[in-house]
Formats: C-alpha cells, sequence, structure tokens
C-alpha cells in the first residue's frame, strides 16, 4: 500500500485546513486508516482513525470537536478536515493505513505534509 498526502500549507490560527491521502495498491486489505502528526522535538501521536468497513472513528482528546475524518466515497481515499486551527496544531501530518499481517498489524505510511499554523 502505498499513500499520498497533500492538502497542507500556512493558516493563521482560527483557519482552517483539509487533508487528502490518496492510497494505492492492495487497498482492499486496508483495515483502518488515520491521520498521526509529529511536531519538532515531539514523538508521533495519533489524532484520528477511521474504519473502512464500518466507518468507526475516533479522535484524540486534542482535536475532538475541531477535525473531522472521513472517507471519499472511491474507499481508497480519507480526508481530515481541520478547524478552529491552533499553533500548538503545527507539525507535519502522515498518512497512516494497517493491514493485516502475520500476528499483527502492518502500517503504511506516506511522507507526510507540513501544516504551520500562524499566531
Amino acid at each position: 500500500v502505498q499513500l499520498v498526502e497533500s492538502g497542507g500549507g500556512l493558516v493563521q490560527a482560527g483557519g482552517s485546513l483539509r487533508l487528502s491521502c490518496v492510497a494505492s495498491g492492495t487497498v482492499f486489505s486496508i483495515v483502518t486508516m488515520g491521520w498521526y502528526r509529529q511536531a519538532p522535538g515531539k514523538q508521533r501521536e495519533s489524532i484520528a482513525n477511521i474504519t473502512m468497513f464500518r466507518g468507526s472513528t475516533n479522535y484524540a482528546d486534542s482535536v475532538k470537536g475541531r477535525f473531522a475524518i472521513s472517507r471519499g466515497n472511491a474507499k481508497n481515499t480519507m480526508y481530515l478536515q481541520m478547524n478552529s486551527l491552533k499553533p500548538e496544531d503545527t507539525a507535519v501530518y502522515f498518512c497512516n493505513a494497517q493491514t493485516p499481517g502475520s500476528s499483527t498489524y502492518s502500517d503504511h505510511w506516506g511522507q507526510g505534509t507540513q501544516v504551520t499554523v500562524s499566531s
């Protein structure tokens, strides 16, 4: 599975951005897709994920109520609508997909897209 993110950029605090992730390869095997972010000097953190079968979603407390994850109709696309952005949302955002492995799930990653929120 290959993942390509787009939609990052520079935005003022309070603004909005929409990130997209397009998957290719064996997309039928994807169980869950999600968004992670990594700020300078910090660990990568999970902020939202969605199951491909039921569309169930989960959010980190830091983004709950401001961000919304969704699947595209093509089911190989995923979006992250980010509203009411804050400077602390500044990070590189990564798309993630999980597929079944031999004993656990395998993680696939995109190259990341930079989101910068100015105060």
